[in-house]
């Protein structure tokens, strides 16, 4: 969950531009447990800031399990050591919700609210809402204060709205910094890990059949 990606594909037009005419089938890709998407320039080099970690040079090439060559010479890798990540044409999408980027506050009050289900499950829940995994929850959920392990009925407007707020804030600041891993509360989901607001020792638990880690002091 929270691992997929679907572009749109365009056939080269002569003139330079694309046209509905060139579209091309959609481009599903699932990350699997551990996978990278690597974008490199034309002359190999990788498009982005900051050090490359092994598994993402370009000359990792025993890990790259699918490549697309753009018309500039730059490529599209899937790199997977771990070999769970797939790729399909023209993935079914009929079942995912809306993306969590982009939900306004009253669509997502009203699809997370349903059901009886833990806040965290709904938040996983990708025909509820696609876009979340594990850790952008945990990370979420830190940030508005929520016990992770909370019924979606006793959840306030007030609750609600603040999950809002701060799973835009959470997916911003992961856009900004390079990814999920790089939340607040991240590094610190591990035993004997403190919540780096009050200090408290993180609790750990199942929610959602996922591995959890929240503030037993804070998140309420």
């Amino acid at each position: 969950m929270a691992k997929t990606l679907w572009c749109d594909t365009a056939t080269a037009a002569g003139s330079g531009t694309t046209t509905t005419d060139d579209a091309g089938p959609a481009l599903g890709l699932h990350l699997g447990m551990g996978g990278r998407i690597v974008v490199t320039d034309p002359a190999g080099e990788p498009v982005g800031e900051g050090p490359v970690p092994a598994d993402r040079r370009p000359d990792a090439a025993r890990w790259t399990r699918f490549t697309v060559t753009f018309d500039d010479g730059g490529e599209l890798r899937l790199v997977d050591k771990r070999r769970l990540g797939r790729v399909r044409l023209d993935p079914d999408l009929s079942g995912l919700g809306p993306d969590a980027e982009g939900i306004a506050p009253a669509e997502f009050r009203d699809r997370l609210a349903r059901g009886r289900s833990t806040v965290k499950a709904r938040l996983l829940d990708q025909s509820v809402i696609a876009g979340v995994g594990n850790l952008l929850a945990d990370e979420t959920l830190w940030q508005a204060r929520i016990d992770p392990r909370r019924r979606v009925p006793d959840l306030t407007r007030t609750d609600l709205d603040r999950v809002h707020h701060h799973l835009g804030r959470a997916l911003a600041r992961a856009v900004a910094h390079g990814g999920v891993h790089t939340g607040e509360v991240i590094e610190h989901r591990r035993p004997g890990g403190h919540c780096p607001r009050c200090g408290a020792e993180l609790a750990h638990g199942t929610v959602g059949g996922r591995s959890t880690w929240w503030c037993p002091r804070e998140q309420t």
